[in-house]
């Protein structure tokens, strides 16, 4: 598979970044509660999160698209999904002030615990990653003394090249 091709079809970042997002939108409106849950604000802002989750759920969490991912993907795909869709029915259905706070919260705490387990897992499966340098061995120093010599040695040799240049 190409680099592209694996970063486009890489859901659970997607779905990283629709949550994040609508955390963000939810926490917004949440700074505008005295307004009033119909406040232009806050209605603009739980639209805009509600249409984060709906192309979270359509385009980046399709069957096809988690068919394709790696196994120890596919599970926080799946619980992505399930939040999303609960997230989007919550939004749907808020009657006050104190759901739409405690949904931000929830929302935001979604967030952070699916990203810190999803870095970590693509962490600990990356082969990269997982190279170590062998313990005995001590990096290597530089030679500073060979290194002002190379130094020295190069700028004489500019020099006479500038020296022959004048005398031609």
């Amino acid at each position: 598979m190409s680099e592209s091709k694996s970063v486009a079809s890489a859901c659970v970042p997607c779905a990283l970044g629709h949550f994040s997002t609508a955390a963000r939108l939810l926490n917004e409106a949440v700074r505008f509660k005295k307004d009033g849950l119909t406040s232009p604000q806050i209605l603009d802002d739980i639209a805009a999160a509600l249409g984060e989750q709906n192309a979270l759920e359509r385009i980046d969490l399709t069957p096809e698209k988690i068919e394709t991912l790696p196994e120890w993907e596919k599970g926080m795909a799946d619980i992505a999904l399930e939040k999303s869709r609960e997230l989007r029915h919550r939004l749907e259905a808020i009657q006050n002030i104190d759901e739409l706070t405690e949904l931000a919260a929830d929302t935001e705490k979604f967030y952070k615990m699916l990203n810190r387990e999803w870095i970590a897992k693509r962490l600990e499966e990356c082969p990269t990653c997982k190279i170590k340098p062998e313990e005995d061995q001590e990096p290597e120093k530089p030679n500073l003394e060979q290194y002002g010599k190379t130094v020295a040695q190069r700028r004489k040799e500019l020099l006479d090249e500038i020296r022959s240049g004048l005398a031609s």
